[in-house]
């Protein structure tokens, strides 16, 4: 724990300020409250791939009973839709902060939906495994964004020198608790009882809302106002509106239940088709509010930029969880040097790779900093693309290696992640910084949420293939991928200097 002089204040003494590695003492909070709640987060994804595998005909024979049984395809739908339904309610989530509850109180209620979503897939049944994915996802959406916000919250504008260094150890807690919890959760639910696992994530998100309760006197004063309160004739709107669209949507899918028409995919269709439309039509509301200032319609323009490229980049990256692991679980080898691992443990290794190499990269563009050739955050995105396509055009080699069954090393998997890795160091850190340096002051936490639409349109799309019976494991649609990322990213780095006039006096 470092130390720094406080600045001086009319009803506090001057003395000792306790910091957190530099940075404010709210940012330990925040830290410790994000990495739990992902602990339990990935915990949980690290089985679901496995665990709706499990029992089908693509599943492998290792593979403990009790799962779902769902063929490839359906699985990577469901956890493309899943992720994709995560980041869509970020939107939600970003308002209600703003309009109704505040931040720190949504957070609060995202960790109790959280803990009680875990709890519900802990318990056996079809039934009671959508149920709670789908408050697990709810809850997610509702935390996202608000805690990001918070995190900005805790340092002076947008120019504080600090604040992309705090995004950066910020990840740092998300990536602690990702490593961790495959090693806990998916050993437990892989190899001994999948429920159990899910009761575990429960835990983690129990312990998370009880640190965050016991350090909030140590966050920013403005994580508890609502900015812009919703007025009562507003409110009496809204509870109507919400009211009429529960009142069709229960209807609707009543009838289809009640007459034996339902499927899975009338539930999944619709989700992939609103994750594609809703970023879109967001984007336009937000550059077409004539409420903005000329500098911040101008900074939306340049934002589009960013987030179609984080669409792009999250579409494939996120197949890590779904085509990638289901590779490593049916198609790689379960040893390594002499060991015998759950493939569970794959998961581990992204965030394994952030905390040994995010240190590296931010004292690497501080040290770019300060010499006058940092790279601008156009050219780190471009950077993202085209080592995510890369991690692609790599993959295509054991899945030809593996096509007459031979089981190939996991050290293939190895340097997929890693190569993955260096991409998202160069985007999700710095996208989730330039979110909030380029945000209208209007849309505030809503623009948290707008960044994290990027994960939903990109996952949405890949479940869109896989609903349309498109096989994303063979090496043909394997190298299409790849060859769409490297040439986005050249498409982004040519056109850098537009996309950094657009921003203005952001840098």
């Amino acid at each position: 724990m470092a130390s720094s002089l406080a600045k001086d204040s009319p009803s506090l003494p001057t003395g000792p300020e306790k910091t957190f590695f530099g940075h404010p003492r709210g940012l330990a909070t925040l830290f410790m409250t994000e990495m739990w709640e992902r602990f339990s987060f990935y915990g949980m994804r690290a089985l679901l791939t496995i665990y709706l595998l499990s029992g089908g005909p693509d599943a492998s024979k290792g593979l403990q009973p009790g799962g779902l049984g769902m063929d490839l395809a359906t699985t990577t739908a469901v956890y493309s839709i899943y992720l994709s339904m995560v980041y869509l309610l970020a939107l939600p989530g970003g308002w209600l902060g703003d309009r109704v509850w505040g931040p720190r109180r949504t957070v609060t209620i995202a960790a109790c939906t959280i803990m009680t979503g875990h709890l519900v897939l802990a318990l056996p049944g079809t039934k009671s495994f959508f149920a709670g994915l789908a408050l697990v996802a709810l809850g997610s959406g509702l935390l996202k964004a608000n805690i990001s916000t918070m995190v900005g919250h805790l340092y002076e504008g947008t120019d504080d020198p600090r604040r992309d260094g705090g995004f950066t150890v910020f990840y740092m807690g998300i990536n602690m608790g990702a490593f961790f919890a495959p090693l806990v959760i998916g050993t437990v639910g892989e190899k001994y009882d999948w429920h159990l696992g899910f009761a575990l994530a429960a835990v983690g998100m129990g312990i998370g809302l009880l640190v965050f309760l016991l350090g909030t006197r140590h966050l920013s004063p403005r994580s508890s106002v609502v900015p812009t309160p919703l007025s009562r004739e507003e409110r009496a709107t809204w509870l109507r509106k919400g009211t009429v669209w529960l009142l069709i949507t229960a209807v609707f899918y009543g009838v289809a239940g009640l007459s034996g028409h339902f499927t899975l995919n009338w539930a999944m269709v619709p989700l992939t088709l609103a994750g594609v439309a809703i970023p879109a039509g967001v984007l336009i509301r937000i550059k077409r509010d004539k409420e903005l200032t000329p500098a911040e319609q101008t900074r939306m323009s340049g934002y589009i930029w960013f987030f179609v490229a984080a669409a792009v980049f999250w579409m494939i990256y996120d197949q890590g969880g779904s085509t990638v692991q289901a590779f490593g679980t049916t198609k790689a080898d379960g040893q390594l040097f002499g060991l015998t691992f759950p493939t569970s443990w794959y998961q581990s290794l992204n965030p394994v790779f952030i905390m040994a190499l995010a240190p590296v990269a931010a004292w690497f563009w501080l040290w770019l900093n300060r010499r006058g050739q940092e790279p601008s955050t156009v050219a780190k995105f471009a950077a993202g693309l085209f080592f995510v396509g890369v991690s692609f055009f790599f993959f295509l080699v054991p899945l030809v290696m593996s096509g007459d069954g031979t089981p190939v090393s996991p050290m293939w998997l190895v340097g997929i992640y890693l190569i993955q890795t260096v991409g998202e160091l160069c985007v999700s850190p710095v996208g989730l910084s330039v979110t909030t340096k380029m945000a209208p002051v209007k849309y505030a936490s809503q623009m948290m949420g707008v960044w994290f639409l990027a994960v939903t349109a990109g996952d949405s799309v890949t479940g869109m293939l896989s609903i349309a019976g498109v096989d994303l494991s063979r090496a043909g649609v394997v190298g299409l991928e790849a060859v769409l990322a490297v040439a986005a990213g050249c498409a982004v780095f040519m056109y850098r200097r537009k996309v950094r006039a657009l921003m203005g006096d952001i840098h």
